[in-house]
């Protein structure tokens, strides 16, 4: 198993640090300015692994100064009810944006609840019109995995301008954005699904490649080219024989990072980067709900 100090793998903290800084400054000359909007984090029903999420997002808040609101409601209510308390939201002055929490409970669609929260309340770019922008080089509240993404292979220091991206996963959340996103940058982007002929013919002549599909190990050092970046997105639980139970992603990270010249570890990698790119979204839709007089 690799190290934490081991130059191999690329790990987001820097990324995150870096981020959560220019974060906090704008918060604080925001703050001289006016009251502070509140970031509301809505959990619906009791799911465990959404608890870790809002911890990690709870603390990244408070290290920035940014206000938190944890609201939890209960899985009984309908997609109305749930619907009705976004589109209040909207209409909240003290409401800067919303984090709508993953899974929600089965009779509800959360297509139709993330598009319920207005684009500029938006913060994790998941309302359609959010998504739509990107298309037209409107990054600024991009899904924030994909944002994630496309901050770490900044990290590397390769140009992305004429960059050749290999992308393995299509997602709406992930896959496709990431795509956009790289292309308004100037990078060759070839995006790669369960219905590609040949994964690896693809992957073995990319500069970068990213990777989010949810199957461990998928992607092996011989699908990689020498040098490359490889940003691995997949998060998977798997046990071993003696019912031990550990997170990885969908590289083959011990493997791959001796063929990579830069290799994102899971955990570590593109996660807590992804945390930041929330927080900025969120003081990006401040500044701009401030431009449009939504706040004093």
């Amino acid at each position: 198993m690799a190290s934490q100090d081991d130059p191999r793998l690329l790990y987001g903290k820097h990324v995150r640090k870096a981020i959560l800084a220019d974060v906090k400054c704008d918060l604080e000359n925001l703050s001289k300015a006016g009251r502070l909007g509140r970031l509301v984090s809505v959990a619906i029903g009791d799911v465990e692994e959404v608890a870790v999420y809002i911890r990690g997002q709870a603390r990244a808040a408070a290290e920035v100064g940014m206000p938190f609101d944890e609201q939890h409601w209960p899985a009984s209510l309908s997609q109305e009810e749930c619907k009705q308390r976004l589109i209040e939201m909207n209409d909240d002055p003290d409401v800067v944006g919303v984090v709508l929490q993953r899974p929600v409970p089965e009779h509800l669609n959360i297509r139709s609840l993330q598009s319920a929260i207005h684009p500029l309340k938006d913060v994790e770019g998941m309302n359609p019109a959010s998504i739509g922008n990107i298309v037209y080089n409107d990054t600024a509240l991009a899904p924030c995995t994909a944002a994630a993404s496309v901050e770490m292979i900044r990290a590397t220091g390769l140009t992305l301008k004429g960059l050749e991206v290999v992308i393995v996963g299509h997602s709406e959340i992930v896959g496709k954005p990431a795509a956009f996103m790289l292309m308004a940058e100037g990078a060759t982007v070839t995006v790669c699904h369960h219905m590609t002929r040949s994964v690896a013919a693809h992957t073995r002549r990319a500069d970068a490649v990213l990777v989010a599909v949810g199957v461990p190990g998928l992607l092996t050092a011989d699908m990689v080219k020498p040098g490359a970046a490889v940003i691995d997105i997949g998060i998977n639980q798997i046990t071993a024989e003696d019912g031990t139970t550990r997170i990885v992603g969908d590289a083959d990270t011990e493997n791959v990072a001796n063929i990579a010249s830069w290799t994102t570890p899971v955990p570590g990698g593109v996660g807590p980067v992804t945390v930041a790119i929330l927080l900025r979204n969120a003081v990006y839709a401040m500044k701009k709900q401030i431009s449009l007089g939504w706040r004093e």
